[in-house]
């Protein structure tokens, strides 16, 4: 299995450097050797083999051996506004939502949210996504935005974009109705905390088209996962490459 490796500095010349947990991870769990191949990362796009060169107690020096533009993204951007969830499911929607291809995370305050998106939580879901990077190939990194009250998020919202907010309410079209994005509008989608959006936030997307994941009633994570799944799927239908339908 490829080793992946994430440096958050750019890799532009012939050696490079992992230091802090990428660096423990190489060190003391997968017991890395001089001469040991790697693969790394810097979020660029570009994926660079390389080999070991030299371990410290905390510094891994490697000697790059060439630079691979490799794209594992989607062709429509993927922006997910959700109010998150507590605990370990912060952990499951973010790492599940790189493997999907959203290109943007942004954690919404909703007046019936139930946890606090701080500077500290922010950091969090960004190692989560660093993660989920190396395990799934992509070499583009999600990004985790700052958290946004919800009436700004529907105000930052590309008036171009299709904009998708998940509702059980009466109205919602179902999902599967839905048609392919163009590719080059992206999509917003909106998915807000178990206790639902007030009236009053509701009145703040009153162009969002609302949307039917069903008659169940989903957490949040798995409303925003179906969602984000949704257009993953379209995409690899609309966008597969030529000669590859059907073999």
């Amino acid at each position: 299995m490829d080793r992946r490796f994430f440096t958050d500095h750019p890799i532009l010349h012939d050696a490079a450097q992992l230091t802090g947990p990428e660096a423990e991870h190489l060190i003391r769990v997968l017991r890395g050797q001089v001469g040991d191949a790697v693969t790394l990362f810097d979020g660029s796009g570009g994926e660079f083999p390389a080999r070991i060169t030299s371990l410290g107690r905390s510094v891994v020096d490697l000697a790059v051996l060439a630079r691979h533009d490799v794209c594992r993204e989607l062709a429509t951007s993927i922006t997910l506004g959700v109010a998150l969830p507590k605990g370990d499911r912060q952990r499951w929607l973010v790492e599940k939502a790189v493997e999907l291809g959203v290109s943007r995370l942004v954690p919404l305050i909703a007046r019936r949210g139930v946890a606090e998106p701080g500077q500290a939580a922010v950091a969090r879901l960004g190692r989560y996504v660093i993660e989920a990077s190396k395990q799934c190939g992509r070499n583009r990194l999600l990004q985790i935005a700052a958290p946004l009250p919800w009436e700004q998020y529907c105000r930052q919202a590309d008036g171009a974009a299709s904009r998708l907010l998940a509702d059980f309410g009466p109205g919602a079209i179902p999902l599967a109705q839905l048609s392919a994005p163009d590719p080059t509008r992206g999509v917003w989608l909106a998915v807000g905390p178990e206790g639902g959006f007030t009236d009053e936030e509701l009145a703040a997307a009153a162009d969002w088209q609302r949307v039917s994941l069903g008659p169940r009633i989903l957490r949040v994570e798995t409303a925003a996962l179906t969602l984000a799944a949704f257009f993953s799927l379209q995409d690899s239908v609309t966008n597969v490459p030529p000669g590859k339908l059907g073999s």
